[in-house]
């Protein structure tokens, strides 16, 4: 099995060189644009050649231009242990997460359209896991619920795919999306539990 490049020799210095062509290429998609490998090179200082042995084509260099963010959720320590606030305070956070890193996403999402390849891996099911952390509660006031079925449709619902029909299509702002996630999330939440008090554990 061969070595990546970076992995040989001078290793220090070559992964200096693969963030740098990384940084580029993000530079270039908040700008709106979609690099190719020798966009990032040039907007690195790099010869294409050596560009090319880190990214062997625009895919792999999208991919690695993705956030690599991977806690085991996305709320802190502060945050409600009571649902619906629980799940407030998630998607606040999910919003400015996925606006944070809207132009990797976007990108993402574009090579995921492409006919004949392979979609590229965009969190994981990682998002899912987030949600699943954030109705975590539900085990105890409604253990009846499905809590993964309900955070799958909650994060089909709330992702980066919703929030760009809404500010590129509807033509919402930033805080017109999150505000209309925000109800769409509670609205799913509520289906699930009959609209009970969360923070009420449901009699037998």
């Amino acid at each position: 099995m061969s070595m990546p490049y970076e992995a040989t020799g001078r290793t220090n210095q070559k992964a200096r060189t693969r963030q740098a062509l990384i940084e580029a290429a993000r530079r270039l998609l908040a700008d709106g644009q979609t690099p190719q490998v020798e966009d990032a090179a040039e907007a690195a200082g790099i010869s294409r050649t050596t560009a090319y042995r880190y990214f062997g084509n625009q895919r792999a260099l999208l991919q690695a231009a993705h956030p690599d963010i991977a806690p085991a959720t996305l709320l802190g320590p502060d945050a409600p242990g009571a649902l619906p606030a629980r799940l407030d305070a998630f998607v606040e956070a999910f919003c400015d997460y996925n606006f944070t890193w809207q132009h990797q996403l976007r990108a993402a999402l574009r090579l995921a359209l492409e006919p004949g390849t392979a979609p590229p891996t965009l969190r994981q099911g990682r998002a899912v896991a987030w949600v699943e952390d954030a109705l975590r509660p539900l085990a105890q006031t409604h253990p009846q619920v499905d809590i993964n079925e309900l955070a799958v449709a909650i994060r089909s619902a709330i992702g980066i795919e919703s929030l760009i029909w809404l500010t590129d299509i509807a033509g919402y702002d930033r805080t017109q999306a999150t505000r209309t996630v925000h109800r769409t999330a509670r609205a799913l939440l509520a289906a699930a539990t009959g609209g009970t008090d969360q923070g009420r554990k449901r009699s037998p």
